[in-house]
């Protein structure tokens, strides 16, 4: 049996011990370090290796990666010399890769201002004080939206749902006609949401707005996608393919698009966005994985997508008057800001937006990624918060 000190002088001849077919069983196991061996030999003997750290700079390399597919590239809008009479056209989509810094992007994210078609008086206060004094007048109102720095203008006949004022579809032809005789910017016409009305309205709006290239928004399951697809080939306009929160459903509703005869770029996906708090993070996956998809070949996503922010106003966190969830007045924006940025960084083309100082926010960050900064400029990236 090994004593104290033969287990001192075996330690101090050897660098490390390697126990095998050892096994202990206790309840309890005390490991003490006696004072004696603190003066083991190895201890004296050992050699001390300077070690010298040479301080590398570091340095970040963002992944690129390569793509099989492709986003089609869609057109909003039309010149005098392409059939319309857009002073501008807003092109979208044409993405190779995923994220902008891999160097695929051909066009940026883009901006619309919603406009109505009548008064609304249930928007929250915020909302009130900025646009009720143009909210009767569709044109006073877009042209409104175009200074706080609109890209186009997305006109809403929602007056035309038989549960609110149940214009005719002439009227909403008539509005529409207005509005691109006054404004040059393109634009995307929506309904009212009404299943039965909305494909009757989108016939009339088609033909007063024919060569315009308009987007019609939209098509989707609940309604006769079939007839919104055929005016918009006959009078030559794009489709908002809309559906809710279901990629396989936007696949679906996409492919019978395609069979209907419309041209592949002709058609931008909506898969809803949920509101910040009430689902945005499957607003979010959703888009990623259509855009994934889309790139990795899938035909039948291979479009720009296009996201109503607005929604955002849906939740009560951002208009409730609650004193301790701080002033409505920068809570509101910022609850659309958030949105819209969440929508932004996952892949969206268009964003519905409403807040002037939102979009301004968001059109600030649009820029910050797809022009090159001065490095020598002071960026502070907080200033967003402060606008």
């Amino acid at each position: 049996m090994l004593n104290l000190d033969d287990i001192i002088r075996i330690l101090s001849e050897v660098d490390e011990i390697e126990l095998e077919g050892v096994s202990i069983e206790a309840q309890e196991l005390i490991m003490e370090l006696k004072q004696g061996l603190a003066y083991i030999p190895v201890a004296k003997h050992a050699k001390k290796e300077k070690v010298e750290k040479k301080k590398e700079k570091l340095k970040y390399e963002r992944k690129i990666r390569e793509y099989t597919g492709s986003i089609q590239e869609v057109q909003i809008g039309a010149t005098r010399k392409e059939g319309g009479t857009r002073d501008y056209v807003i092109k979208i989509g044409g993405q190779t890769t995923l994220y902008p810094y891999e160097g695929g992007y051909k066009n940026r994210p883009v901006v619309s201002f919603d406009v109505f078609d009548i008064p609304q008086p249930q928007f929250p206060k915020v909302l009130r004080e900025i646009w009720s004094e143009v909210w009767h007048d569709p044109v006073a109102w877009a042209e409104k939206a175009l200074e706080y720095g609109a890209d186009l203008i997305t006109i809403h006949l929602v007056s035309t749902d038989p549960h609110i004022k149940d214009t005719s579809p002439r009227e909403a032809a008539k509005t529409v006609e207005e509005l691109l005789q006054q404004i040059k910017a393109p634009i995307i016409i929506g309904g009212s949401g009404n299943p039965e009305k909305d494909p009757k309205v989108f016939e009339k709006v088609a033909e007063v707005a024919e060569g315009e290239l308009c987007l019609i928004a939209s098509a989707n399951f609940d309604l006769d996608y079939k007839k919104v697809a055929q005016v918009a080939i006959k009078y030559k306009h794009n489709v908002l393919s809309w559906t809710s929160l279901d990629i396989n459903d936007q696949k679906s509703l996409n492919k019978l698009l395609f069979e209907e005869g419309l041209p592949r770029n002709r058609l931008v996906q909506d898969p809803t966005t949920a509101a910040l708090g009430y689902g945005l993070e499957y607003t979010y996956s959703i888009i990623q994985r259509i855009k994934q998809n889309a790139l990795k070949g899938d035909s039948e996503l291979q479009n720009p997508i296009s996201c109503g922010v607005t929604n955002a106003w849906g939740a009560r966190e951002s208009w409730m008057k609650t004193p301790e969830w701080g002033a409505r007045e920068y809570r509101g924006p910022l609850w659309e800001t958030v949105n819209a940025l969440a929508v932004l960084f996952a892949g969206a083309d268009i964003m519905m937006m409403l807040h002037p100082l939102a979009v301004k926010t968001v059109k600030m960050v649009i820029t910050s990624i797809f022009e090159k900064v001065n490095p020598s400029r002071e960026v502070k990236y907080e200033d967003w918060i402060k606008i």
